[in-house]
C-alpha cells in the first residue's frame, strides 16, 4: 500500500511540474510575442529628415533665458536647434559650450532648444551655471519627448526649419564648422 502512494504522490509531482512548467513556458512565449509585435508596430525614428516636428511644452531652467516654458510650436518662423543631452554625457558637455559661441550670433534667425535628460533640476542648473548658458534648457523629466522623437543615443541634435520641418538629424557630438554649417541651413531666407 505503501508503495502504490508513494507512486501515486510521484504522480501528482509529476503533474504539478507539469503544469507549473507549462504555465511559464506560456508567459514567457506571450512576453515574447508582445515584444515582438511592440518592435514591429513600433514607430521607429518617428521624427526623420523631411517630416514635420510634433510639438510639446517643457518647463525652462535657465534663468538666463526670458520665458518659463517652452513650447515648440511657439518658435515657427525661426530656425530651431532641438539637442537632448545629460550632464553625464562627456561629449554633450563638449557640444553645449560650442552651441553657446554660436547663439549670440544666431539667436535672431535661430533658437537653441536643448532637452536634458537628467533626473535631478540642480545638477542640470549647476550645469548651466558652469558654462554659463543663454539659451533654452528645458528638462524632459519623465522622458516624454524623448520617447516622442524616439532620442537614442545622446546627444543627439535635430536641425528644424521655420516651416518646423526636419532638415536633419546629427547623433553624436558635432564639431564647431559643421555646427554652424547646419545653423546656417535653417536660418529664415
Amino acid at each position: 500500500m505503501a508503495l502504490y502512494q508513494a507512486h501515486k504522490n510521484k504522480r501528482k509531482k509529476m503533474k504539478r511540474r507539469f503544469i507549473f512548467r507549462t504555465i511559464t513556458l506560456v508567459i514567457i512565449l506571450a512576453a515574447v510575442i508582445f515584444a515582438l509585435i511592440m518592435n514591429l508596430t513600433r514607430d521607429k525614428g518617428a521624427v526623420k529628415k523631411g517630416n514635420q516636428v510634433p510639438d510639446f511644452e517643457l518647463t525652462q531652467l535657465n534663468e538666463n533665458n526670458e520665458q518659463e516654458h517652452i513650447r515648440l510650436s511657439d518658435l515657427e518662423g525661426k530656425g530651431v536647434v532641438l539637442n537632448f543631452w545629460a550632464t553625464y554625457c562627456k561629449p554633450c558637455e563638449a557640444q553645449l559650450p560650442l552651441m553657446e559661441t554660436l547663439y549670440p550670433e544666431y539667436k535672431d534667425d535661430i533658437e537653441i532648444v536643448t532637452i536634458s535628460l537628467d533626473n535631478s533640476d540642480l545638477v542640470i542648473k549647476q550645469f548651466i551655471d558652469k558654462y554659463n548658458l543663454t539659451f533654452a534648457v528645458l528638462h524632459d523629466k519623465r522622458s516624454e519627448v524623448m520617447g516622442l522623437y524616439s532620442v537614442s543615443p545622446i546627444p543627439n541634435t535635430f536641425f528644424i526649419s521655420p516651416e518646423g520641418e526636419v532638415q536633419d538629424e546629427v547623433v553624436g557630438a558635432i564639431p564647431l564648422e559643421k555646427l554652424e554649417s547646419h545653423f546656417k541651413a535653417i536660418q529664415p531666407n
